[in-house]
């Protein structure tokens, strides 16, 4: 059960990286397993233009790549319309809204599970005491990973 938490919380980054550049209409489709699909998720949002699109693309590679996940295919990002990132496991698809209305992929996987973005959120932990093992002196010692857009650099296409 472990792998499909760890699945959840990766898609819950990619919408939490998504709503901070302010996508519009953030939609999550589980995809059946008996319908032929090659993943397990599709993340959808929508950008007003061209440098939203693209940065929304680079906070979703930057925020997953701090978990140590890598894209492993990535398509549109230079015309910025459909910016595909491919994780396997999930795909996120950042669109324009015309884009977006055009292709219809909600419509085209209308027997896919529509979630909301909340449902597959990461739910917050129950809060322990501190304890001199556990206490700030711990937290303090955790360290900040940089963060630094790849994807502009990686992609040719």
């Amino acid at each position: 059960m472990k792998k499909k938490d760890d699945l959840k919380l990766q898609v819950s980054e990619a919408i939490l990286a998504c709503q901070d550049k302010q996508a519009d209409h953030v939609t999550v489709l589980e995809l059946e397993k008996d319908s032929g699909a090659f993943t397990d998720y599709f993340v959808m949002c929508s950008g007003s233009n061209s440098r939203q699109i693209q940065a929304i693309a680079d906070a979703v590679d930057e925020r997953l790549e701090a978990l140590g996940m890598r894209v492993t295919h990535a398509e549109g990002y230079k015309q910025a319309e459909w910016v595909l990132l491919d994780y396997v496991d999930f795909v996120v698809h950042v669109f324009s809204e015309k884009a977006r209305q055009f292709y219809d992929l909600e419509r085209l996987w209308k027997s896919a599970k529509r979630l909301e973005p909340a449902e597959l959120m990461a739910k917050p932990k129950p809060r322990r005491a501190v304890t001199a093992k556990s206490g700030p002196a711990r937290a303090a010692t955790a360290k900040a990973v940089p963060r630094t857009p790849k994807l502009a650099r990686k992609k040719k296409a």
